[in-house]
């Protein structure tokens, strides 16, 4: 009779995971009762016969049960080595059908690319961007939300978008981010302005307090420019697009300050004119952001290499 206290066989103590072999030494074990030898086995997985047999005795060790044995005209199953191969079948099986649904799901998510961008940078470089990523990933559909920067942040922190680009100083509270680019705020009006024919840098305190053609509170070209200025008149006009604004300078409505990016066009048609301004840098860095700790996967991560390239 054993003693209450003398071991019969491995704890039953901790998770699951423990206790059971991983899928690659039961893949093994079904390839040695199929081929009737643990060289043959071996071959079949990739792997060399010494590291096939220690892994089928570390098993055996794990299991407290001899599973093949072993001669020189090949290797059988034990008879608790036929019923665990039938157990690991079922299991292999069951981790096929697992990584069959999880293609599907890689396959669904990448079908699809929902983006938020901000106006300059869903008007100026997306397009670009798209086209490589289309060259890459022709299958996937890509939708574009173009806004303000807080409006983009809205829709990463609710799901409605994948990745984000901004233009703002600072990141929105609830996403990471990356500069992907850096751009320049120049100071432009209509040919027939004053300020077009002033000899002499505008001074940043002039600036600051001419009413001027804005964005709407909560754009990134008004952020930059506030925080740069310490502060603006009050709008002349206040816009909700890029487009809107350079087309109110160009009538000759008043001056904006705008994207770098979003005036070379009218700048080299002379439809618009540039006027330096002194004592102030209205430099800012353009970001792709997303939700904290979700690094972008599939289509997203690369439409975001494709904005570094």
């Amino acid at each position: 009779m054993r003693n209450a206290d003398e071991q019969t066989g491995p704890a039953v103590t901790g998770s699951v995971a423990h206790r059971v072999p991983d899928l690659g030494a039961l893949e093994l074990l079904l390839a040695v009762a199929r081929l009737g030898s643990l060289g043959g086995a071996a071959r079949e997985l990739g792997i060399t016969q010494p590291a096939a047999s220690s892994r089928i005795r570390s098993m055996e060790r794990q299991l407290g049960v001899a599973l093949v044995d072993r001669s020189p005209r090949g290797s059988r199953l034990t008879d608790a080595g036929a019923l665990v191969t039938d157990w690991a079948r079922r299991i292999v099986e069951a981790a096929e059908a697992f990584d069959v649904g999880a293609q599907a799901l890689r396959d669904r998510r990448d079908s699809r690319l929902r983006v938020a961008a901000s106006m300059t940078i869903a008007e100026y470089l997306l397009p670009g961007w798209l086209l490589a990523l289309r060259a890459q990933r022709p299958d996937t559909a890509v939708s574009l939300h173009a806004g303000n920067s807080t409006a983009v942040a809205e829709r990463l922190l609710s799901d409605e978008a994948d990745l984000g680009f901004v233009e703002g100083l600072s990141v929105p509270a609830g996403l990471d981010s990356a500069v992907i680019a850096h751009d320049r705020l120049i100071v432009v009006t209509a040919p027939g302005h004053a300020w077009a024919r002033r000899r002499r840098s505008l001074a940043a305190e002039e600036l600051a307090s001419t009413p001027l053609i804005l964005r709407e509170k909560g754009s990134g070209t008004r952020q930059v420019l506030d925080a740069a200025l310490g502060g603006l008149a009050r709008p002349l006009i206040e816009l909700s697009s890029t487009t809107a604004v350079k087309a109110a300078v160009v009538s000759g409505a008043g001056p904006a300050v705008l994207s770098e990016l979003a005036v070379g066009e009218e700048l080299a048609m002379r439809r618009l004119v540039s006027v330096p301004v002194e004592g102030v840098a209205l430099a800012r860095d353009l970001r792709a952001v997303w939700p904290t700790g979700h690094r972008p996967t599939g289509p997203a991560r690369d439409l975001l290499s494709l904005t570094r390239g």
